[in-house]
């Protein structure tokens, strides 16, 4: 958010046709588009000294001032009932296989109604009463997080000691991280290292983007486990390892080498994937080609290993993919007859 108050910001000619909020989006550093709504909700913007809505379309040439910062609602995270795969609990620590669709906890500009609830932050609340405060009161525990679509293993920390010893562990690059994805189309080398670095994007400030200066440092290293070629195309299924853990990093690297995770359509990939080179044997006349989609990203932490903050002991635990992955994986293989 601006430092000062009132700002103003002059509406380019280019700038004629867009929606107030996505032009203040576009405008404001690292702020996000239900903040910004918040701003406008609070009649804290105005275009040309009057209240405007979000869905306002600008005609170029306005002064549009943003008069204070939004007021948000403490928010604090409230324990809820909802199943948990608990992979190991002590003390110190617990392993959760997070599903695809779950948030890790709630976002900016959340409330402590809907927005606040499914998390597994909800969940963990619920299940073990007591957890680290280093995060504060939105984050308790969570030491490290995996996009909402992406399913498997991910570290909670149970009390501070724990949580600040298993963060110099994170930020020292010494936890062993594996995923599983499936990609669009055929990486050309069996291994290899992304180091291209990662900034959000200026337009779209949901994603992310290799592009431009001024980005973070972001390693990934890949294997190819197999390569697929079937009636649905060509795709490869990957073992990846990260040395960082930025933002969407997987997924915004892969798609920087045209291969797009199957299933992150933010990213590229088809939200249908079609059958091609003809229909199979035995299939009706009238049939159209068959497709497919996954209703999430093709990408699973499936390795975690670390050192024990208390014991010193190293830890390692794995998971398979979840059953729609798998069942994907079959359908993707299947070959024309």
């Amino acid at each position: 958010m601006p430092e000062t108050f009132p700002t103003v910001f002059h509406v380019a000619a280019e700038d004629a046709g867009v929606r107030l909020d996505q032009f203040l989006v576009g405008k404001i550093p690292d702020v996000s588009r239900a903040r910004v709504q918040q701003l406008i909700e609070q009649e804290l913007v105005v275009v040309d000294e009057v209240t405007a809505k979000a869905s306002l379309r600008l005609r170029g040439g306005e002064r549009v001032k943003v008069l204070g910062p939004a007021q948000v609602e403490p928010l604090r995270a409230m324990p809820e009932d909802i199943p948990l795969d608990l992979v190991y609990e002590d003390q110190d620590l617990a392993i959760v296989n997070k599903p695809a669709g779950m948030m890790v906890h709630a976002g900016a500009g959340a409330t402590d109604d809907e927005r606040n609830r499914g998390t597994l932050v909800n969940a963990l609340l619920h299940r073990f009463g007591q957890l680290s405060g280093v995060g504060g009161k939105v984050r308790p525990g969570i030491v490290h997080r995996l996009d909402k679509e992406t399913s498997g293993l991910i570290v909670v920390a149970k009390n501070d000691e724990a949580h600040r010893k298993l963060a110099v562990q994170f930020s020292g690059r010494q936890v062993k991280k594996t995923y599983i994805a499936l990609v669009h189309g055929s990486v050309n080398a069996e291994r290899g290292t992304i180091n291209s670095s990662i900034r959000r994007d200026s337009v779209r400030r949901v994603r992310m983007t290799t592009r431009g200066s001024g980005g973070r440092e972001a390693i990934t290293h890949y294997l190819v486990r197999k390569r697929i070629v079937s009636e649905f195309g060509k795709f490869t299924l990957l073992e990846l390892q990260i040395g960082t853990g930025r933002t969407h990093q997987i997924r915004v690297h892969l798609s920087s080498l045209g291969h797009p995770v199957v299933g992150d359509v933010l990213y590229g990939a088809v939200r249908e994937i079609k059958a091609h080179g003809g229909k199979s044997k035995g299939r009706a006349a009238d049939n159209s080609d068959p497709s497919i989609s996954l209703g999430r990203n093709f990408l699973h932490a499936a390795a975690l290993e670390l050192q024990h903050p208390r014991t010193g002991e190293r830890l390692s635990f794995a998971r398979e993919l979840p059953p729609e992955l798998e069942a994907f994986l079959e359908k993707v293989q299947r070959q024309v007859n």
